[in-house]
């Protein structure tokens, strides 16, 4: 091969080179926009319609996050749900009546950005600050009272994360409900982007790791054909936690699961064994 080929072969390289470092560059910076896709809705427009349901907001540094929270006299106790990477409020706070029929209370935030809530999701301790102020602001009021914690897709991580601290303090979650787990947003992220060396993902969000330090029980449920978040997830889990008890959703997909009987007669029965 001649000296003049060598010089354009390595050429090309480092062009090539140099625009997978601005790729990549790009990545870390902008890498929120490919993780979440918030549907704001303007400060004044009306989240709750029932009597039964507060519009609450919750302030945190550099934003206000918007919160929902079904309330009601002589409730077992509450579900404190974290929902998952799309949309905000309008469209997840959509089943309050299974949890009226079950006895408990619901309280849902949006992140920042999405829906009502202010600001924008700058990083992954951020999203857990969040979750963490939000939780304590309703705490006290169901102490005594059954707590379920609830996550969905993108809220299993955060989910598990605060059972971990929750049981840490010796005041564990009554039950842990993971719904589309996945091991972490890490390896998640590797599935679809196997080209991206894992450091360069902000929201590692390790469901894996925090599942041994869960106190009390848990609950995983996920899609039989889950093609987000797919089933081989569970069955790490699983390993990661024998105790778990487990609900494969038959014939369900990511975004279908909470419509199937399966779903919902599987959480009644969880609710109603506490």
């Amino acid at each position: 091969m001649s000296k003049s080929l060598w010089i354009v072969l390595l050429q090309l390289a480092g062009g090539a080179l140099a625009c997978y470092g601005l790729v990549l560059a790009f990545l870390w910076w902008r890498q929120e926009s490919m993780l979440f896709y918030p549907v704001p809705l303007p400060a004044d427009h009306r989240l709750a319609t029932a009597p039964d349901i507060v519009e609450r907001t919750v302030d945190v540094p550099g934003a206000r996050l918007s919160v929902l929270h079904l309330q009601r006299p002589g409730a077992r106790g509450v579900v404190f749900f974290l929902h998952g990477n799309a949309g905000n409020l309008q469209g997840w706070f959509s089943n309050a009546d299974f949890y009226r029929d079950a006895g408990y209370d619901l309280v849902m935030p949006d992140y920042r950005g999405f829906g009502k809530s202010t600001g924008r999701i700058g990083s992954a301790s951020e999203l857990r600050e969040d979750v963490r102020a939000v939780w304590s602001q309703v705490a006290a009021q169901y102490r005594g009272r059954k707590v379920v914690l609830y996550g969905r897709s993108l809220g299993t991580g955060l989910a598990a994360e605060l059972a971990q601290e929750l049981s840490a303090r010796g005041q564990p979650p009554d039950l842990t409900v993971l719904v589309s787990a996945y091991t972490s947003f890490r390896a998640l992220a590797a599935e679809f982007y196997p080209w991206v060396p894992g450091w360069l993902l902000r929201y590692p969000l390790e469901t894996e790791a925090h599942l041994p330090r869960i106190a009390g029980p848990v609950l995983l449920v996920h899609a039989e054909k889950d093609s987000l978040i797919r089933v081989h997830h569970l069955q790490r889990l699983r390993q990661v936690l024998p105790g778990a008890r487990v609900l494969v959703v038959p014939g369900a997909d990511h975004n279908d699961l909470h419509e199937s009987p399966v779903y919902r007669d599987g959480l009644r029965r969880a609710l109603g064994a506490l």
